[in-house]
């Protein structure tokens, strides 16, 4: 009896098995970590690696990582650097001049109540100055906002809105002081004016539920499609800004994804410098080589740079709580206290307390020393890439014509 036969007409299939797509990748992916751990943990000194294969080897892997480190490094830094000076130069004085324009505006509004309250006097002696100065503020303070570059376009045109309306409303006090004699063309320009500035009634001497500290009628912000108001605007405005400055203040993925490249490319970096160094110590007789020690110099400003970044940051989270003490916690009645006692001790939520607060706590999270260090940690780190390469290119040549030459003789 015979066996079975093939009696297929295709011959056996010779060479590796196919693989589909995730055995490749599987492969790839095994190939790389082998050469990674190849080039960062060579094979011990005892064991005798070939020089030429070793110089090699370290010809490639210590420059790319030199380059992954500062690149992703030196952007993380920059990144958290901007931020900073975004946060100092444009958002945080835009939010000041915006807390500010609006309690300005609050301020004059009492005023110009109270100085039409007394009737004809008004036409005598005017508006109290104290009207005419926080107007004047109001209006500076929204020029201020227009120019610190913090908002979008559709922001400014909202912006150009709200200086409209306080124009407005200066207009419409300035008829009811015209008309003080008649009461009820008076009040009638009082209230429409109070309407351009709040979206909530408020009467000209408010009592019982509507009286606030200080005697301020209430101005609650209004959302929505009713915010059409001044103080409705400015509001929405300052949130815009504040979600804008939590988000830069905020550590974004993509700076902690470069952050972490980077410390493990400088952690892989210094292991593979210190190595190499013994390698060649051992093999080529060198006490040290000066032109890694060089390259490897740069490492030392790492320590600086990340606590810097780390100042930074905490310093922006800080300016975040400020912002929004801004926003929410503070009054005309607290803003009035600085026209009242000018050299009294200053109210932990004033305005301009709080801005010299925010401006400190961005100047001292940092190192005054490493001002302007970020544009240049990639070029120096191409520098020190391209040193590295040369010397281990000459180590590597020397070597081959010494062995040559003895091979010769």
């Amino acid at each position: 009896m015979t066996g079975p036969q093939d009696t297929g007409t295709g011959s056996p299939r010779t060479g590796p098995p196919r693989t589909g797509p995730l055995g490749t990748t599987r492969l790839i992916a095994a190939d790389v970590l082998r050469r990674l751990h190849r080039y960062v943990w060579p094979p011990q000194l005892t064991q005798q690696p070939r020089n030429r294969a070793y110089l090699r080897d370290r010809m490639i892997a210590l420059p790319l990582l030199t380059v992954v480190a500062a690149a992703s490094f030196g952007w993380a830094y920059a990144e958290v650097r901007a931020d900073s000076a975004a946060l100092r130069d444009s958002l945080t004085p835009a939010l000041v001049s915006l807390a500010d324009a609006e309690m300005s505006l609050r301020i004059a509004d009492r005023e110009a109540g109270q100085s039409l309250a007394a009737g004809d006097a008004v036409r005598l002696g005017g508006l109290s100055d104290r009207y005419r100065t926080r107007t004047a503020r109001a209006t500076q303070s929204l020029n201020q906002v227009a120019r610190s570059g913090a908002l979008t376009t559709a922001e400014r045109q909202d912006l150009d809105v709200i200086s409209g309306l306080v124009v407005d409303y200066g207009n419409w006090i300035a008829f009811a002081q015209s008309n003080v004699g008649d009461p009820a063309l008076r009040d009638a320009g009082l209230s429409y004016a109070r309407s351009m500035l709040c979206s909530a009634p408020a009467t000209t001497a408010p009592t019982g539920r509507n009286r606030q500290p200080g005697g301020y009628p209430p101005c609650p912000h209004t959302t929505g499609s009713d915010a059409t108001a001044v103080v409705d605007r400015i509001a929405t405005l300052e949130r815009s800004l504040r979600g804008r400055l939590a988000d830069r203040a905020a550590p974004g993925a993509r700076v902690l994804v470069a952050g972490f490249v980077a410390a493990l490319a400088l952690a892989l970096l210094g292991c593979g410098l210190w190595r190499t160094q013994l390698f060649l110590h051992h093999r080529f007789r060198l006490r040290v080589s000066v032109p890694l020690l060089v390259a490897a110099a740069p490492l030392l400003a790492v320590p600086f740079l990340t606590t810097d970044a780390v100042l930074a940051q905490r310093a922006q989270q800080r300016v975040t709580d400020v912002a929004d003490e801004l926003s929410e916690r503070t009054s005309p009645r607290i803003e009035s206290t600085r026209d009242e006692r000018p050299f009294g001790r200053p109210h932990p939520l004033l305005i301009d307390s709080l801005a010299s607060r925010a401006q400190h706590e961005l100047a001292t999270g940092r190192l005054p020393a490493l001002d302007g260090a970020a544009p240049w940690i990639l070029p120096t780190g191409l520098l020190t890439a391209a040193l590295t390469v040369t010397t281990l290119h000459t180590y590597r040549r020397e070597y081959t014509l010494i062995t040559r030459s003895g091979a010769t003789a």
